[in-house]
């Protein structure tokens, strides 16, 4: 029986005060870091500017994208190094797709409200305490 070849997530979250270029260039550098490596892009998507949870080096969005990929374990290891230490990475996480578990959604994760917030309630007509 022929072993299904490993997928891994990269969510990567990029910096909104970098320049277009720069994330466009830090997007670039890992898929040819994936390709240089034999490894292959099995989804690639662009989740848009989304609000961070909490702030991040006094920011408080991002970039996110979502990148499905093949290749091999010493790849893992390339990418977190240089990710690390590129200027424009906010956050990033990769993790092993485990057989079995369902595909990604076709599109991003809905936005969620702030804990403690309730959409279209002010203070005005919040409940008194």
């Amino acid at each position: 029986m022929a072993k299904e070849p490993t997928i891994y997530d990269l969510v990567l979250l990029l910096s909104t005060s970098s320049t277009d270029e720069d994330r466009a260039k830090i997007l670039s550098e890992v898929e040819s870091a994936i390709a240089s490596s034999g490894g292959s892009i099995e989804r690639d998507q662009d989740w848009g500017t989304r609000p961070l949870t909490y702030q991040i080096n006094h920011q408080t969005d991002a970039e996110y994208h979502l990148l499905q990929f093949q290749g091999p374990t010493s790849l893992l290891e390339s990418l977190s190094h240089s990710l690390r230490i590129a200027d424009g990475v906010v956050r990033f996480r990769i993790i092993k797709v485990v057989p079995g578990t369902p595909p990604a959604p076709d599109s991003a994760p809905p936005l969620v409200a702030p804990a403690g917030s309730t959409p279209g309630a002010s203070a005005a007509t919040a409940a008194p305490a």
